[in-house]
């Protein structure tokens, strides 16, 4: 059910999609943030796609953000298919999809289309995203790799957790008074930004993700895709064993700030989300991924799911896990271990 009428006239330039469930407080701080800071020159129009919230988050829409344009679903239709169904509609040259659980801190979002309007091989850009104490929080990282698989099961020296063997990038690109844009494999879906004319190319969103993966899934397909000729760079030659120069590219831009309460919007339902993640996991290994790489992952998340229901089990038995958090956890492993 659609709310708001959609103005066919007007020129946009950026189009919002925030997939809400259950976050009536975060998604009001969310909107208030956005529409705390237009911009004199770009337009835009919001979308809130809300997955049947059983708390006030349709009312509150409707009340406090008239001007937004709602879509009431009247049940859970999964994060792809609800961002899907915003940007089905989006007539904006630029597409943002942000979570509930976010506050754009400033001019954040102009700062990033002002970017990607500056660079024409940029298709996606992210944010730096920061805890709401103001503390750093990770928000670019690599396509996933074997290495990921096991540093996420296995106790490591810090430092090799949040090095590039772990997926990431070197929190020294996000440092000093000006930080450079940098290029990356994906940033968190919690806040990016796409050109609206690359996603018409490659397509929206892999409904076969309910939850979790799906902006990995985008951003990998959109890497994969050439630029038209006209955006190509000039004077660069292919090697042998790289990526394509004619290749699109996605970006980290650091000068521009979002506030994330990470994992807010999905607390709700902790071991069936962790059964979710390594189904869609398991997809994406399936869809983009060799045979071998598969085998490995399967190899190693057996391999940590065995070590994980050990550790639970003495948890248990030392009194530091009730019977209820044992017995979900365990139920959660075998779940996992099912799919893998």
């Amino acid at each position: 059910m659609e709310d708001a009428p959609h103005n066919l006239t007007q020129k946009i330039d950026l189009s919002i999609v925030v997939v809400s469930y259950n976050t009536v407080g975060l998604l009001r701080k969310c909107l208030a943030a956005v529409y705390a800071n237009p911009h004199p020159r770009y337009t835009f129009e919001l979308f809130v796609v809300d997955n049947a919230s059983a708390d006030d988050s349709v009312e509150m829409v409707r009340q406090e953000f008239p001007q937004a344009i709602l879509i009431a679903n009247p049940d859970n239709r999964g994060f792809a298919t609800a961002s899907n169904q915003g940007l089905a509609q989006a007539k904006g040259d630029f597409l943002l999809l942000l979570n509930p659980d976010t506050e754009v801190q400033g001019p954040a979002l102009w700062q990033m289309l002002g970017f990607l309007e500056a660079e024409p091989q940029a298709a996606v850009v992210g944010p730096a995203l920061l805890y709401p104490d103001g503390t750093f929080q990770e928000s670019a990282f690599r396509f996933p790799s074997l290495g990921q698989i096991f540093f996420e099961f296995f106790s490591v020296n810090w430092r090799l957790t949040r090095s590039r063997l772990n997926g990431r990038y070197s929190r020294q690109l996000y440092e000093g008074e000006y930080p450079q844009a940098f290029e990356i494999d994906f940033p968190l879906g919690a806040c990016l930004m796409a050109r609206a004319s690359v996603v018409a190319k490659v397509g929206l969103m892999d409904e076969s993700f309910f939850m979790y993966m799906e902006e990995i899934d985008w951003c990998y397909r959109i890497k994969q895709a050439e630029m038209p000729e006209g955006y190509r760079p000039v004077g660069l030659r292919f090697r042998p064993g790289r990526r394509h120069p004619s290749h699109w590219k996605i970006y980290s831009l650091p000068a521009a700030k979002v506030i994330h309460h990470a994992g807010a919007s999905t607390r709700q339902f902790r071991q069936e989300m962790l059964v979710q993640l390594y189904r869609s996991r398991s997809y994406f290994y399936k869809k983009h991924y060799s045979l071998g790489f598969q085998r490995g992952a399967r190899l190693i998340t057996g391999l940590g799911l065995a070590f994980h229901s050990t550790q639970a089990l003495f948890a248990r038995l030392r009194g530091k896990l009730s019977r209820r958090e044992t017995n979900e956890r365990l139920a959660a492993y075998r779940r996992i271990w099912r799919l893998n």
